[in-house]
């Protein structure tokens, strides 16, 4: 084999690794997410004093269950441009919602087993979830709209 043949190229390892990363974090984030979900009604009790009225536990599950219901909304436009190919292999998207996603899962959990307070979550929310889903926003539009190739 002549040596031409034999050169690789140096940035599929980094491809190769961060696909699989990125897909992984952003489920475990997503998982995540469904089971403080499923068991919010613990959560907002947390989230409220001892003696609480009924109208205090309405308005605070509402607020948890609209950030939950926004964060996976988002979590459906970053896994239909993930799997529309608009976005999986771009380093740099990668590499932010590996960031986010990873660091959302962790302060979730704390979030979760610490029984932080509700208002917590929005910041969570806000650099975990709403970052890199607007940054795939951005490349929707740029590969879908302006018709750009998705690198």
């Amino acid at each position: 084999m002549s040596p031409v043949s034999q050169k690789k190229d140096s940035s599929m390892p980094a491809i190769s690794g961060l696909v699989p990363a990125r897909f992984l974090t952003l489920t475990a984030h997503l998982v995540i997410v469904i089971t403080i979900f499923w068991s919010r009604e613990n959560n907002v009790k947390a989230c409220l004093p001892l003696d609480y009225t009924n109208e205090e536990y309405r308005v605070e599950d509402t607020r948890l269950v609209v950030a939950l219901s926004v964060s996976l909304g988002l979590f459906a436009v970053e896994l239909a441009g993930f799997f529309s190919g608009a976005s999986m292999f771009n380093n740099n998207q990668g590499l932010l919602s590996t960031a986010c996603h990873a660091s959302g899962s962790v302060a979730l959990l704390f979030w979760l087993f610490e029984q932080w307070t509700c208002s917590i979550y929005w910041w969570i929310f806000g650099f975990c979830s709403v970052v890199p889903a607007l940054y795939e926003m951005i490349l929707l539009f740029a590969v879908f709209g302006l018709k750009k190739k998705p690198l």
